[in-house]
């Protein structure tokens, strides 16, 4: 049994602290054993976060304040428009995070190409990838961390955003490939609450198969 929380959407950002705050407390009851697994879907306030392989000249050079996490991967941007989850699971044994992580983007291809999203999966980078006139362009992002044999942060989904806050890093350390939105992609507006039940109802799907089997 999967857990689904609507923390909050447009209007009702979540400044990135609190949902740090939330996925923590939520993580610690899953390893306890008090909670089933919880998937939390949220847009974030605008923030940058940077993970454990972020190098210093990689961060943004304007003063924009930056959150160091503890997931892996480098810097990345949240913000409004931008739909995040955060699945909060027990893996099996044996862990396979790599594993989890090609699970999340097959999850969310299958939820985007209904859309019109031809996403696919790149072999040695995380995130759904989709092929733009120009260029091979990221239109949703993965970083994750397992501890206690919990998993915790998870993926974002360019859905409306703005693409502004990208251009003050190298989103991901990847220098050779663009970032892009669903809107972009489908030419017309698709914001996180429009898919919101639908990457709900495939995790709901996905994780009660496997209760199941």
């Amino acid at each position: 049994m999967l857990d689904i929380q609507t923390v909050g959407l447009a209007p009702a950002f979540v400044p990135y602290l609190d949902g740090w705050d939330l996925q923590r407390r939520v993580h610690a009851e899953v390893v306890a054993g008090t909670r089933p697994d919880t998937l939390l879907l949220l847009e974030h306030e605008a923030v940058y976060t940077a993970g454990k392989r972020t190098e210093p000249q990689e961060r943004p050079q304007d003063g924009t304040p930056v959150v160091d996490v503890d997931r892996g991967g480098k810097i990345t941007w949240h913000g409004p428009g931008q739909l995040v989850g955060y699945p909060i699971v027990r893996l099996t044994e044996p862990m396979d995070v790599v594993a989890h992580v090609r699970r999340l983007e097959r999850l969310l291809i299958e939820v985007l190409r209904p859309l019109g999203v031809d996403g696919y999966q790149v072999e040695g980078r995380s995130g759904v990838w989709v092929r733009r006139p120009l260029s091979e362009d990221k239109v949703a992002a993965i970083g994750v961390r397992v501890q206690q044999g919990v998993t915790m942060h998870g993926f974002a989904i360019n859905c409306d955003n703005t693409l502004a806050g990208f251009r003050g890093i190298i989103p991901c350390g990847i220098t050779d490939a663009g970032v892009t939105t669903v809107s972009e992609v489908v030419g017309r507006e698709v914001a996180p609450a429009d898919i919101a039940d639908a990457v709900a109802m495939a995790f709901a799907a996905e994780y009660a198969t496997e209760v199941a089997a």
